[in-house]
């Protein structure tokens, strides 16, 4: 992590943050197509972007030699499999008006890793980090009483996301060669899925010209925006990134509210204000914290 901001580093998160908080249009063009086709799709275009990128800067051989090796191939099958259930729960919550629950889900994300860093790492929480973790659990708490039970898209991507990328810091790849992995590892069931919806006559590729294009296009919006963050990451601040992750779930939420017009109202007037203000906390103790060079 830098000391310093990188304008190049800067460009590249942002543009991999405004993808992600415009996805929900382009996935809501393919509503009708199930959750499962278009995750398998998002695989299956991803890979010849990865290896294409890959190929571009000399790193194809840290991939091969990955898949030599078990003991990292069992682990980026952990991160694949994950990635993958998070994949589906965000492309199901978008197509079936449950756009505000992802939004929550990706607020609280930042949070759970606080919970996970002590959890599992032995990180010492302060006393503001304590104070939005506490925060975040009262907003979970008013909106499964209200609703009789969990928010579950919300908490889904929360965890898969958050254990995701816990578990990325622990493989010792860099980012464009672990998700290289990751969808070599996901190519051949995505694959194997997809023959088997057109061989039985309920896939949706080939139907028609713009659904394709748009099927095909799931693969640059998945790669794309996370080779960007990867590279971009490595030329900012850490407290620079605190504050950028927000745009996506900020833009996720005011498309749910403003163009798919999902309801905003009743314990939710209550709840996404709590998970602000503790994300406020969490981001105040980053960005007080001092930089560490080297």
């Amino acid at each position: 992590m830098n000391p310093h901001d990188s304008p190049r580093g800067l460009s590249f998160a942002i543009g991999a943050y405004l993808i992600w908080g415009l996805m929900p249009l382009y996935l809501y063009t393919l509503r009708d197509i199930p959750a499962g086709e278009v995750v398998a799709h998002r695989v299956l275009w991803s890979l010849p972007i990865a290896l294409i990128v890959l190929r571009q800067n000399g790193q194809l051989e840290t991939v091969a030699a990955t898949l030599r090796r078990p003991r990292l191939v069992a682990m980026a099958g952990l991160t694949a499999v994950l990635i993958t259930v998070n994949w589906l729960t965000y492309v199901w919550a978008v197509t079936h008006g449950q756009t505000v629950e992802a939004a929550l889900g990706y607020y609280i994300n930042p949070l759970f890793s606080i919970f996970l860093g002590w959890a599992l790492l032995g990180e010492r929480l302060s006393r503001p980090q304590l104070a939005a973790i506490s925060l975040a659990v009262l907003a979970v708490v008013l909106l499964t009483t209200a609703a009789g039970g969990l928010p579950v898209v919300a908490l889904t991507l929360t965890v898969t996301w958050g254990v995701y990328a816990y578990c990325k810091r622990r493989l010792p790849l860099p980012p464009n060669e672990g998700f290289t992995v990751e969808v070599l590892l996901l190519f051949v069931p995505a694959a194997g899925y997809l023959l088997w919806l057109e061989w039985t006559g309920a896939g949706h590729f080939g139907r028609s010209a713009s659904e394709s294009l748009l099927l095909v296009g799931t693969g640059v919006i998945t790669a794309v925006p996370l080779m960007l963050y990867a590279n971009g990451a490595k030329l900012l601040r850490l407290s620079t990134i605190a504050v950028l992750q927000y745009l996506a779930p900020t833009m996720v939420f005011l498309i749910a509210v403003a163009i798919f017009h999902e309801p905003f109202a009743g314990v939710r007037l209550v709840a996404f204000p709590l998970i602000w203000a503790a994300l406020v906390l969490y981001t105040a103790t980053l960005i007080r914290r001092p930089a560490r060079v080297g």
